[in-house]
């Protein structure tokens, strides 16, 4: 049985993958994935936290009549990688598809070499995803500024 223990509570929806929106700081608002979560802390951060991979520039608005050139320049995002307290996230309902564990490893938290590199490769895969969401016409709920 797999449970995660948050606050004393069972916690059994904060998993990689999972897409949550951050509450607090720089990048309240936005949203993201979780990568790793770290449920009984670490010894630099002795509360539940987890890392995550998120978009801090979504891309804009695309219409049909518009040229595959205008398209490609308006698909461009910004990601960002953070360590998150949970206490400043909200879980959604929504799952990421696509293993984010590939693009984020535990080492891009504290090294910032490691997170430029991570942000490089995430931002390819989430252009990538985008563009073929844009044309499968499927759910692009991810990729759109959340109204607030």
């Amino acid at each position: 049985e797999e449970e995660e223990m948050v606050d004393g509570k069972k916690n059994k929806f904060l998993k990689s993958g999972k897409i949550v929106i951050v509450l607090q700081g720089k990048y309240a608002g936005r949203k993201a994935v979780i990568t790793k979560v770290y449920e009984e802390g670490t010894k630099q951060r002795p509360y539940g936290h987890c890392l995550v991979l998120g978009i801090d520039r979504y891309p804009r608005k695309v219409t049909k009549q518009m040229s595959a050139k205008k398209i490609a320049k308006r698909s461009k995002m910004k990601p960002f990688v953070r360590v998150v307290n949970f206490n400043h996230i909200m879980p959604t309902r929504y799952n990421f598809d696509t293993d984010v564990k590939k693009f984020v490893s535990a080492d891009s938290a504290t090294n910032p070499t490691a997170r430029t590199e991570a942000k490089k490769k995430s931002k390819k895969m989430l252009q990538e995803r985008y563009a073929t969401l844009l044309k499968n016409g499927k759910s692009k709920w991810f990729y759109q500024k959340l109204r607030f």
